[in-house]
């Protein structure tokens, strides 16, 4: 497979220790580990991942904004897409912990989590700024 395995890396890299693979050297230089767990990388990748889709991210904000909690049957015609996709939606968001939800009957409201508020504020804040 011209110098590659099956799984796209070259046999060279799979012989590589953990340590190795912690600890990159790059022309004279080392890159050292940053301060994150696996799990903490997973989840902020997660959540940044969940908000990649313009569907979840405008509910998020609507539900952000929100002076009280919101039901899907609110979220439909205010995003333009199916009950089925803003359930999806939500559901993403539910499970990369970026709102929380709560029955009654047969309806779930959703409101945002602190996470998710403070990842939106940061955002705001962010908005417009340039790398001069």
């Amino acid at each position: 497979m011209s110098g590659q395995e099956a799984d796209g890396r070259r046999p060279e890299a799979q012989d590589q220790s953990s340590e190795t693979r912690d600890r990159r050297d790059v022309g004279c230089c080392s890159v050292g580990r940053h301060s994150l767990t696996d799990g903490e990388v997973a989840s902020d990748v997660d959540a940044l991942a969940t908000l990649g889709n313009d569907t979840r991210y405008e509910a998020l904000r609507l539900i952000a904004e929100a002076d009280e909690d919101l039901c899907v049957c609110e979220l439909e015609p205010a995003l333009g897409v199916s009950q089925s996709a803003v359930s999806q939606a939500l559901s993403r968001l539910f499970s990369a912990g970026l709102v929380e939800r709560r029955k009654e009957g047969r309806w779930r409201y959703y409101t945002a989590t602190p996470r998710a508020q403070r990842l939106i504020d940061v955002l705001d804040e962010t908005r417009g700024e340039t790398d001069d």
